[in-house]
Formats: C-alpha cells, structure tokens, sequence
C-alpha cells in the first residue's frame, strides 16, 4: 500500500497497487473499478481478469500462459470486491463454497427514496430477459424463474438519499437491482431499474462492500473490505460508516 502523500504505482496497465484487497499463493481480491468488466464481453474491452493476469506475470516473471480462475463476476457500473483464484485447486474449492452459500457477501447501495421498513428480507422470483438483460420481479415461480433473497438494513441517510447495507442469500441476474426497485428504491444512476439520471461515469452507486469465507486452503476465515470509490456522495457516508 502506498503512503498517504505518494500516487499509487500502475503496476499493470490499469491497475493501481491499492487495488489489491488481498493477494497470497491462492487467491487474489481486486477492488473493481465501476467502468470494468470482470471477463471479456463484446465490447472488446480489457477485462479486469486479463489485467489480473499481466499483473501476475509479471510480479512472479511467469513464461507462458498465468492461470487465473473467475469464481464470480460483478456487473460492470458496480464496484467492489471481485475474488480470483490463482490455482486451479483453489477454483475448485472456491466454487463449492459459491455452490454451498458458505461465501458471506455484502453490499452497499445509495437509493433516493426512503424505503418502506428500516430492514426487511425480500422473497420474490427474478425473471431474466435475455434480449433486454435485464431481471424482473414476479410474484409467483414458473419454470423460467428463479428464487431470490436478500436482506437490507437503513445504515445511514444525508439530506438526499439514504444508505443501504445488503447481504444476499441467492446470487441472481441483477438480483439487487431488481429487488430493490421492486420496493420503490433504484439505485442511484441505475436507468435501467428505474433511476430517473444516469451518473456521469456510467457507474451505478452499488458496491461489493465486503465478502468473507473460509480459505479454501488454510481453513482461516478471510473477511476483505473494499474501499468506497471517489465520488461527493460515497464519500459522505464513508466519512460516518468508515468503520463498517
């Protein structure tokens, strides 16, 4: 990590040393920027991963191709906390515990409206269309549906918005986006659930704040909070919950 007065070190082509939430021999957690893809879309643009690996090649001067493994993916105006596995053992492992829910993550997300309880677990059945990409809200579960939970608590509010810490239960298509603007509460700069402005970057103010889980190989539980991105409004509730 850098000193307070030194600017972070480029250490591949996008990436900045203070990115780096944890690294050892079997695990790497990136703090994504809102503009990056995890993997490569049709966009053609650099995905994190593959800076990920330049980053890892030459770190540990690799010859040929550096394995890196996707455990999960965030969507692209989302930031946070984005686990890689740098072995194909500790993929395997990594999985199993996504597949088994032993993987704890929380979010944060600025909403405009208040919402309707101060915390509440939300229960529906997510529909995804393909050609919109996009997730809907039903109320009952047909064979194209798949069940959704989360849990959300009030943390915090300024004058305009209010704060909002989620922990999921299921892992949906936009599972987040979708539940929340279900109960009147799109996330700021989220048009396609509903928020009335776009953000000028593009970004959405929804953030992988933390994940957890037991290493896969030193069976110690790893909890790795993701630094808030720069912008007026997360840095107002970071200055009252950076402690969270």
């Amino acid at each position: 990590m850098q000193g307070n007065n030194t600017k972070p070190r480029a250490i591949s082509s996008g990436l900045l040393e203070e990115n780096i939430l944890f690294e050892d021999n079997h695990i790497i957690i990136i703090n994504k920027l809102p503009s990056q893809i995890v993997q490569g879309d049709k966009t053609g643009d650099q995905p994190l991963s593959e800076l990920v690996k330049d980053y890892l090649k030459v770190k540990y001067n690799k010859q040929g191709e550096v394995f890196l493994g996707v455990v999960h993916r965030l969507d692209r105006p989302v930031s946070g906390a984005v686990v890689f596995a740098r072995t194909s053992k500790s993929l395997t492992r990594l999985n199993a515990l996504i597949k088994n829910r032993e993987v704890n993550k929380t979010y944060w997300a600025v909403v405009k409206n208040q919402p309707p309880k101060e915390s509440d677990t939300l229960v529906n059945y997510l529909w995804r269309d393909e050609a919109k990409n996009k997730s809907f809200v039903t109320a009952k579960s047909t064979g194209s549906t798949q069940l959704a939970s989360l849990s959300y608590k009030l943390l915090a509010s300024s004058d305009k918005y209010y704060l909002l810490e989620i922990d999921l239960q299921t892992g949906r298509h936009h599972q987040i986006r979708a539940q929340l603007a279900a109960i009147g509460c799109p996330i700021k700069g989220d048009l396609k659930y509903g928020f009335p402005r776009s953000n000028p970057d593009a970004s959405i103010h929804l953030h992988a704040r933390k994940v957890s889980f037991i290493h896969p190989v030193s069976l110690k539980l790893l909890s790795i909070i993701a630094p808030l991105p720069k912008d007026p409004i997360w840095d107002y509730f970071d200055r009252q919950f950076s402690n969270l």
